[in-house]
């Protein structure tokens, strides 16, 4: 017993006699009343092992438990939960309301090495060798018929059972097993839920390995989970919520439709003019106007300027637009074009990520030439890159899409230290975090929402997160549908997508039943890619009506 729960050392076999505990491993387990129908599991090898993981924020609450430890077995019980260790074959299992929810037993817990040699007595390279690739493997039971949910926003079968599914963040679209918001929590119909509590990348075997459990493992020498027991899906939530953060609530004005340029549209003042006059024309609500990319010059992004050749005023131009009732959002990412005004600056001030050996500044040309990455854990570039943004919103601006995020290297170097393989998901967070902050500070609480693309795991208190690239087809709607159901089921309240698809333009049929879907998400946002979604406008609008009527 311990002041927390419960400890468990645990060897690798039975230890009967003297010999039997020599040339052994043991793996320490620890049974944590974290909160409220909340128990921790951490489980680990090496103590001293420390592999600078970044790690999420948590909440933790102070919960009573009781401890019972007897020949045959120890109990940790709090709230409506028991965690019941047999002492004897080593397996445990979680049980509430009187039943077995899941259990870890045989070959279900252990400590991998990589590619592992035996240690010999010559002088090789490999005697005790510290060069190794170590993992921890867990894996929990499913019953006959028990389905598995969330994962974050998944484009795949809505129901896990069977995939593996890897928590690393990819721009890879919405056809894919590739994931813009990977979130290491999913739920079951058994009444509760697992949260691995790890930023760097979590694999996941979800009844694919091993059909009878949800297998998940880590780099290291620990693994760290919480069952979380509802029995709802809502009271699962609320307690995971409770734990990596609440949404917060966006702005009513940001419930309204939300209208864009597209991405690389050619306009211009009256070109955007023409569309807003469109929607008010026919007397379609409009709530938010979108500048995406090109609202700054092409080969400088992110430097923060309009493009004074085609908004010669800007900041009088938006007056324009808010004297009609709109909202302003423009278009941003962390990265910063060498050819941008920025990047001089952020480089001498030691603002950007560093490569690995530590001898300049990491630089990549896909997506922007020259392009380096804003390091959010240097709280000086935190507050550079939000006083750039500052400008925008004297300036009338009242919200950002903070796009990107997930094209973060792990050959790289960080202001702080952390480690870059659990930063590349966690990245984010820090992105988000920054740009919401500074929302709430210069637009007050109750105004501040980004439309973000990327997440990770206590994202959703920046909200509002959209699904990414997806193409004008029926297939594509389903994909961006099982995404959102998935990321709803993993914390996230807001969520929206393109509506009638970001790639290629939808055909009538598809884009009347992708309007219907859009409106009926938590935020309703018409964007596109080659073509401005308004573009046939009285094709798509006589839609709209035909909806209104």
């Amino acid at each position: 017993k311990t002041a927390y729960g419960m400890q468990i050392v645990a060897p690798e076999r039975p230890v009967l006699n003297r010999a039997d505990a020599m040339n052994i491993s043991t793996i320490t387990i620890d049974f944590i009343a974290y909160a409220k129908n909340n128990i921790l599991v951490k489980a680990k090898h090496y103590e001293g092992y420390e592999n600078g993981e970044v790690r999420f924020e948590l909440r933790q609450e102070k919960v009573p438990f009781e401890v019972t430890i007897t020949e045959q077995e120890a109990v940790l019980e709090t709230g409506d939960v028991t965690v019941r260790y047999d002492r004897t074959n080593g397996f445990y299992r979680f049980e509430a309301d009187g039943k077995i929810l899941t259990d870890s037993g045989l070959r279900n817990l252990g400590y991998v090495r990589y590619d592992r040699k035996p240690a010999s007595v010559l002088p090789e390279e490999n005697y005790l060798a510290e060069d190794y690739k170590p993992y921890m493997v867990a894996e929990l039971s499913l019953k006959a018929g028990e389905r598995v949910y969330g994962f974050g926003e998944q484009f795949t079968a809505f129901v896990k059972n069977g995939q593996v599914i890897n928590m690393f963040n990819e721009d890879g679209g919405t056809a894919s097993e590739v994931a813009y918001k990977n979130i290491p929590f999913y739920m079951t119909n058994e009444g509760y839920g697992i949260f691995v509590d790890h930023t760097t990348p979590v694999s996941f075997e979800v009844a694919s390995e091993k059909v009878e459990y949800v297998g998940f493992s880590v780099p290291g020498e620990e693994i760290r989970y919480h069952l979380i027991y509802g029995p709802s899906p809502k009271e699962i939530l609320s307690r995971y919520t409770d734990m990596t953060g609440k949404p917060a609530l966006p702005p009513a004005w940001s419930f309204g439709l939300w209208l864009t340029t597209s991405f690389t549209t050619n306009y211009d003042e009256k070109t955007v003019n023409s569309f807003v006059d469109g929607m008010f024309d026919r007397k379609i609500p409009l709530s938010v106007f979108h500048f995406d990319c090109f609202w700054m010059k092409e080969l400088h992004w992110c430097d923060f300027e309009w493009n004074n050749k085609i908004f010669s005023e800007p900041a009088e131009m938006l007056k324009r637009y808010k004297e009609r009732g709109l909202k302003i959002c423009v278009w941003i990412n962390p990265y910063i074009a060498q050819n941008s005004t920025l990047f001089a600056e952020g480089k001498e001030k030691g603002y950007f990520l560093l490569r690995k050996d530590r001898f300049g500044i990491k630089q990549v040309d896909n997506w922007q030439p020259g392009m380096a990455i804003v390091d959010f854990t240097n709280p000086e570039a935190v507050k550079w890159y939000q006083s750039k943004l500052k400008i925008l919103l004297d300036m009338g601006v009242d919200c950002f899409k903070t796009d990107f995020g997930e094209r973060i290297p792990i050959d790289v170097e960080y202001h702080d230290e952390s480690n870059p393989w659990g930063m590349h998901n966690y990245y984010t967070f820090l992105y988000n975090r920054a740009v919401f902050e500074l929302l709430k500070r210069e637009r007050g609480e109750k105004d501040a929402v980004v439309f973000a693309r990327s997440a990770t795991a206590g994202g959703q208190q920046f909200p509002v997160h959209w699904g990414g690239d997806c193409t004008g087809t029926f297939e594509s709607m389903a994909e961006s549908l099982r995404g959102g159901l998935s990321l709803t089921l993993s914390g996230f309240s807001y969520w929206s997508h393109d509506i009638g698809g970001f790639e290629e333009a939808a055909n009538p049929t598809v884009y009347k039943r992708w309007l219907q879907f859009g409106i009926l998400s938590t935020h309703s946002r018409l964007h596109g890619s080659k073509r401005f979604r308004g573009r046939s406008m009285k094709r798509q609008l006589r839609c709209v009506g035909s909806l209104q009527n």
